[in-house]
């Protein structure tokens, strides 16, 4: 697609509106691009960016970073630099491009759980996952979670009132 990021930011800053960023934002990028900057130029590596985005409150895949960086190599992700100037553009195609789960999607994660297709999962498996999945969950943190949600049985109603405070944990904060 792009040679480089230096191609990727003209053809960005020529075909695309950049997204208004307010000047909290702009402060909140900046502050975030200089903790991952570890050079007195002011860069960050392109094998950074994921985590810079990561920083900034996105959790784009793998492929939304490398797009957004203009597909580069393994040996562009190693060794190419962005500077400040040239990250707000790819930060803001991004955001533009970024699109995140609906509802739909994050019940539809919590149905694998639903072995016998009843619209229940057991309370077991979830506080399973939330102790050891992604940023892991300490007992007292899940059973605050979780406090109200089980039936008599350990059983969770997937379908119908939805427990918005699982699919938080579940899908929309990792």
């Amino acid at each position: 697609m792009f040679s480089d990021i230096k191609e990727a930011f003209e053809v960005f800053s020529l075909n695309f509106k950049m997204v208004d960023f307010n000047e909290q934002q702009l402060e909140d990028i900046k502050e975030a691009f200089e903790v991952f900057s570890q050079t007195p130029d002011m860069e960050i590596g392109y094998d950074q960016v994921g985590s810079m985005f990561r920083s900034l409150n996105l959790n784009p895949t793998e492929e939304d970073v490398l797009k957004a960086l203009g597909n580069p190599s393994k040996e562009d992700m190693g060794a190419k630099k962005l500077k400040y100037d040239e990250f707000l553009p790819v930060y803001s195609q991004l955001l533009k491009d970024y699109v995140e789960g609906t509802f739909d999607d994050m019940l539809e994660g919590l149905r694998v759980f639903d072995k016998e297709g009843n619209g229940t999962v057991m309370g077991a498996e979830i506080r399973h996952v939330l102790r050891t999945l992604g940023d892991k969950m300490d007992a007292s943190e899940i059973s605050g979670v979780m406090d109200g949600q089980e039936d008599m049985n350990g059983s969770i109603a997937i379908e119908g009132e939805i427990l918005a405070p699982i699919l938080c944990l579940l899908f929309v904060c990792y």
